[in-house]
């Protein structure tokens, strides 16, 4: 199986649903899971396309989503530890959305990665909810493809098509 994260900010721009929907469907084509989170925005976004999907929830019933993926194990709550910069700071919802984070890079065994992540967030860089997952990306040598960036379309087709001009 090949696996791929789609994302991202609740505050992803509506007007990226064209650029997602051509990348979904080029990623469905390739024969890619999509992995994701339920929540508004782009997780929603990569999901209405995908053939394919492992949605992880931080509870069942996470934003009506009937995904049955939302049991977490003490693995998950230490990668999750282990990644957040301020852990202890957490409500206990949050900390359960930070070990569903590490579930849509690493698989439900945090043995099983993402060829890469294509996200959207506000600034670019490892903000917000989704920082978490980035980080535990970057730290696995994940490749990251952030829509926030111009150039992030066009490098993932690159990645995808490595003998092919654009």
């Amino acid at each position: 199986m090949m696996y791929y994260a789609g994302i991202g900010s609740r505050e992803t721009p509506r007007n990226l649903i064209p650029t997602i929907d051509k990348i979904v469907e080029m990623l469905n084509d390739k024969g890619y899971t999509l992995r994701s989170g339920a929540a508004d925005g782009a997780d929603s976004f990569f999901e209405d396309k995908a053939n394919k999907t492992e949605i992880f929830l931080p509870w069942k019933g996470y934003n009506n989503h009937t995904s049955l993926l939302y049991k977490d194990t003490p693995e998950g709550w230490k990668l999750a530890e282990k990644y957040h910069p301020n852990w202890n700071a957490l409500s206990d919802g949050a900390k359960k959305m930070m070990v569903r984070n590490g579930y849509q890079v690493l698989g439900f065994d945090l043995n099983t990665p993402v060829e890469f992540i294509v996200c959207w967030t506000r600034d670019g860089k490892a903000s917000g909810g989704t920082g978490q997952a980035l980080r535990i990306a970057k730290d696995k040598g994940i490749t990251i493809f952030n829509l926030y960036n111009e150039n992030a379309y066009r490098e993932l087709y690159k990645h995808l098509n490595p003998f092919t001009l654009f």
